[in-house]
């Protein structure tokens, strides 16, 4: 028996021993308890909040002592004077095993507790699968003419569709002929055609007609998370969607963090690759039994996702996407069998992968390219795929041009300090009146404002939890029109700005949203370190789009389309006014919702579809920002809000922007504050 600590988490109930001195988080990770960490443990994001329990378990065997976890550090100390941590909460990334301890996760520290919002959007395709269905008449065996029951499957396909399948499945074999003669020597069989002729092959065997239809997978695998739609193969039709949140989540938010994993963990690669796979196959039990089929009959599946996620799914360690010249394993489409990546569908499922762009633009931006074709449009198009890595695509009938850019999961809500996922309780909607400053906002799950006089009734279950990305980026744009902010991000004092909502926060200042002290609740912030990583995120994504934007010789484009499931709940002329992106006409900015799910429907549903993104891929220019020398000069220029030297006439000319600046003038938080770059 282990002589090493128990650990036991509750509400999940798993447990195991470890080694004294081995963190909280480490521990839930080992055990895939479901706690959340933004920035990987590194003390930053204070999303992994445990509370401890000391005592006599009597139900778990254990007495846990008081001095079961390590002692209360300064980094938790430090996050406690600055935000505050709930009585008896401790960081799970700091708190280490001293001895045997029970953890609760509290629901807000609960990767699941999220909202995915993926769906499928509405799209007219071509079908033209790569599994199909045929009813075939085979001729019964003859002694003077001998041949194998395959054999005479095959001429009879030939003869009565046309078709050369040189091989069927090793599975197959061994109910072809019980399927054979069941059937009265008429079955119905799946057949995979492949890219090629000689990669066509028998997938199943039905005795008679099989009314029944062959369903297939699109799935979105994104950083955060893994959307699915579920397929019908023979009329296209959307049958059940679904969605999880990564369980990689754990191992850290964004990208970089995880290849850290990676590179600090000798079986960290494995770890996160067996962990979406298992995510990976919750995902398809839920959508066959929303559906009510039979998991078995999922024959086909399609899967876009960026670079990083891309080799974690195969099981390659993505150690050089994390250092230049960030060389990817492969970049070509890939086409596997579903249970070489553990997946669990039918025994013969086939896997395609999306060829990815460049090292950092992933199988999800050629999906994208798929679904919005950026290289049949007469109009300069930017397409945007706004996620913790944005993807950015430009281009025409001549050219496409394409790069990413690391704005960081900012948008996403972290790194801000009320800031969460999409979840509900969270403010989305913002508006501040510019004359007495005073804000309303709407929450998720609820379609009221905070003005109303039902509000507080609508939100009785959720309560208000804290702010979303959608959110942040209303408020910190409505700040700025109401006169709030200035144009170089400061917020302003009372005195400054007429409001006691700008409370002083140290050398700085912060607006209140919402205080929710009265009823025990949170109260909501935006600070000036909030504003700054919303800064840094924009800046990197619209310099991202602004070098494109050179590279094609040209200083304003016709259209913008915002993609991805964050993308759909953008405001545009919140985006605009903070300058997240160019200046453009508000109705040439739309959003195509999850571009890149659809782009895996059309490759699912059209084989055709899949050579055509292929050689799309080779055509597309790609642009790496990391060693473009105008990619810094833009993104300094872009940390103003929304620009510091390019003009916005458009914007300008259905909004005002308060010409306020609070750098100098007046004493704040404890003397005069040096602006910071």
């Amino acid at each position: 028996m282990s002589k090493d600590p128990l650990v036991i988490f509750t509400p999940s109930g798993k447990r195991g021993n470890f080694p004294v001195g081995t963190p909280i988080l480490t521990a839930a990770r080992q055990l895939g308890v479901d706690l959340d960490s933004v920035c990987g443990g590194r003390g930053i994001c204070s999303k992994c909040q445990i509370t401890p329990s000391y005592g006599e378990f009597s139900k778990h065997g254990v007495t846990v002592a008081d001095n079961a976890l390590s002692e209360w550090n300064s980094v938790e100390e430090r996050y406690d004077q600055k935000r505050g941590l709930p009585k008896g909460r401790r960081l799970g990334c700091q708190a280490t095993v001293q001895g045997d301890i029970v953890i609760d996760v509290p629901p807000e520290s609960q990767v699941h507790k999220q909202v995915v919002r993926k769906r499928a959007e509405v799209r007219n395709i071509l079908m033209n699968p790569t599994v199909k269905l045929y009813y075939v008449e085979v001729k019964e065996p003859d002694m003077h003419e001998p041949s194998g029951d395959l054999e005479r499957l095959r001429v009879g396909l030939k003869e009565q569709w046309n078709i050369d399948v040189p091989r069927a499945d090793p599975h197959v074999l061994t109910h072809l002929q019980q399927a054979l003669r069941k059937g009265a020597w008429k079955v119905t069989i799946a057949v995979h055609q492949g890219h090629a002729e000689a990669s066509a092959s028998i997938m199943q065997v039905w005795p008679g007609y099989y009314e029944g239809s062959l369903y297939g997978l699109a799935v979105d695998l994104g950083s955060t998370t893994i959307a699915g739609h579920l397929c019908d193969l023979q009329t296209g039709e959307v049958v059940a969607s679904s969605g999880l949140m990564n369980p990689q989540i754990r191992f850290g938010e964004d990208l970089m963090s995880r290849v850290s994993y990676s590179m600090m963990n000798p079986n960290g690669a494995a770890e996160m690759t067996a962990s979406v796979r298992a995510g990976m196959n919750g995902l398809f039990d839920q959508v066959a039994s929303e559906a009510g089929i039979d998991k078995t009959l999922i024959m086909d599946a399609v899967f876009v996702c960026n670079p990083v996620m891309h080799h974690l799914f195969l099981g390659i360690d993505p150690f050089e996407l994390g250092q230049a010249p960030f060389a990817l394993a492969t970049s070509d489409a890939l086409r596997l069998e579903a249970r070489d990546l553990d997946l669990e569908l039918h025994p013969s499922a086939r896997v395609y992968t999306l060829p990815c762009i460049a090292g950092h633009v992933g199988a999800d931006a050629a999906a994208v390219a798929l679904s919005e074709a950026p290289d049949k449009s007469d109009d300069l198009a930017l397409i945007v795929d706004v996620g913790t890595n944005a993807e950015i695509l430009l281009g025409n009938k001549t050219k496409v041009l394409a790069c990413s850019s690391p704005t960081g999961p900012a948008f996403e809500g972290a790194q801000i300090s009320s800031g969460q996922r999409a979840a509900p309780g969270a403010i989305e909607r913002v508006e501040i009146d510019p004359e007495t400053k005073e804000p309303r906002f709407r929450v998720i799950g609820s379609d009221l404002w905070s003005d109303d006089e039902n509000f507080a009734e609508a939100i009785a279950t959720t309560g208000i939890t804290g702010i979303c990305g959608s959110g942040i980026i209303e408020a910190i744009a409505e700040m700025r029109l109401a006169g709030i902010v200035d144009a170089s991000g400061l917020i302003g004092s009372a005195a400054q700005v007429g409001t006691e909502r700008c409370i002083t926060d140290g050398r700085t200042h912060s607006y209140m949203m919402w205080d929710g002290s009265a009823d025990g609740g949170p109260t909501i912030t935006v600070t000036n370190p909030d504003i700054r990583a919303i800064q840094m995120a924009k800046a990197a994504l619209y310099s991202g789009a602004r070098l494109l934007m050179d590279k094609f010789d040209v200083a304003t484009v016709d259209r913008i389309v915002l993609a991805g499931a964050f993308g759909a709940h953008i405001s545009p002329k919140h985006a605009m006014v903070l300058g997240m992106i160019p200046d453009c006409k508000i109705e040439k900015v739309t959003s195509a919702g999850n571009a890149a799910g659809t782009g895996a429907r059309i490759a699912l549903l059209n084989s055709e579809a899949r050579a055509e993104i292929e050689a799309t891929v080779r055509k597309i220019v790609k642009v790496e920002t990391a060693v473009e020398p105008r990619f810094q000069e833009h993104f300094v220029n872009a940390s103003a809000i929304p620009n510091a030297v390019e003009p916005f006439p458009i914007l300008e000319s259905i909004v005002s922007l308060p010409k306020v600046s609070f750098n100098s003038g007046e004493e704040r938080g404890g003397g005069r504050r040096r602006r910071r770059n």
